[in-house]
């Protein structure tokens, strides 16, 4: 068994802009893993600051992990479980690396099945939940409203605040989108005392919910807007593991998985479990990936309540073919593994 990687800059259609900034270029990592009969297996780390990584650390993380994965796959190519463990147990943090071993691992078990990752875990594909598209905080109004015309395909969006322009922004996409489910996403930039304002505009505008309104630490604060908001309330900084989870019980409505901050897609499944075990709501997201990262928790679509799996279709170069999300249908290779295959014209549309 062999772990290689390489790296590849993607380019979003338009600058992604959040509460805490955004860019236009963004540099991926892709792993791939190799046995011994020269069956690949790939996974994608999306490097993010808020969460400790950049591509320097990525590249180091993997150094160091790597011979961990050769080791445990080599005695038992299977062994994912087991993978994972030793994965945390070699390096704490780097979730978006050990996310990309973890996927390229159930790529190479699918490959070596003959089966699709959703396979392995009993799943039908056909009842994965509409996915969101997002709306990141534009330079003007005009520019809002072209997002949100360009994204008129897409039944539910979400839109990102956190701005001092937020009354604005909320207004004009209703304005531009009067019939759609809107989401919203502070990216913890605000007060409790500002949610809760927020919030009373947002029950006026047909909001389905927020995520994450306050600082990630700041779970009494998250408390005190979950018992007064007549919206539920989704964590998403504030939720990285399945440990974090039973934490937020009763000071948040639900969360919001992303393989690049809780490091695998074993991980990912014990979040839901745990979750469920709690009566909370379920939802996946995602970085600014490709298609190779966003297949990779596509196949647990069934298992959600929300997802929002745009990643890919934000980019204006997507390097690979793979799970889509036209029309807001999340649709997952029937291929082995994760199904994921090098785009032969880069550059061509993402779904």
């Amino acid at each position: 068994m062999k772990l290689t990687h390489d790296l590849h800059t993607v380019h979003t259609k338009h600058p992604f802009v959040i509460a805490r900034g955004g860019a236009s270029e963004w540099t991926l990592v892709r792993v791939r893993l190799v046995d011994r009969d020269g069956v690949e297996g790939w996974g994608e780390a999306a490097p993010n600051r808020f969460y400790g990584e950049t591509t320097e650390t990525a590249i180091a993380a993997l150094a160091k992990l790597g011979p961990v994965a050769e080791r445990v796959l080599a005695a038992d190519p299977f062994a994912l479980e087991d993978l994972e463990t030793e994965m945390n147990a070699a390096l704490r943090l780097n979730g978006s690396v050990k996310a990309a071993i973890s996927a390229a691992a159930h790529d190479l078990v699918g490959k070596r099945l003959d089966v699709p990752v959703y396979r392995l875990w009993g799943l039908d594909a056909g009842k994965a939940p509409l996915s969101s598209f997002t709306i990141g905080i534009p330079a003007t109004e005009r520019e809002l409203v072209e997002r949100v015309e360009e994204a008129e395909q897409y039944p539910v969006l979400k839109v990102k605040l956190g701005s001092d322009r937020d009354a604005e922004i909320i207004r004009a996409v209703r304005r531009a989108a009067p019939t759609k489910t809107l989401r919203v996403d502070a990216n913890a930039a605000w007060t409790a005392k500002h949610a809760l304002r927020m919030i009373d505009m947002l029950v006026e505008y047909g909001i389905e919910f927020v995520e994450q309104p306050l600082p990630a630490h700041d779970l009494e604060g998250l408390r005190f807007v979950r018992e007064r908001s007549a919206l539920p309330i989704i964590a998403d900084e504030s939720c990285v593991v399945a440990t974090d989870v039973a934490k937020l019980a009763g000071l948040v409505d639900g969360i919001n998985i992303k393989l690049a901050k809780c490091g695998g897609l074993r991980e990912a499944l014990r979040m839901i479990a745990t979750a469920r075990a709690h009566g909370m709501i379920v939802m996946c997201g995602c970085m600014i990936e490709s298609s190779l990262g966003i297949s990779a928790a596509a196949h647990f679509a069934p298992l959600l309540d929300h997802a929002d799996f745009d990643g890919a279709a934000l980019l204006a170069d997507d390097p690979y073919e793979g799970a889509t999300i036209e029309r807001g249908e999340i649709r997952v290779p029937d291929a082995p593994g994760l199904g994921v295959t090098v785009r032969t014209t880069v550059g061509a549309e993402p779904a």
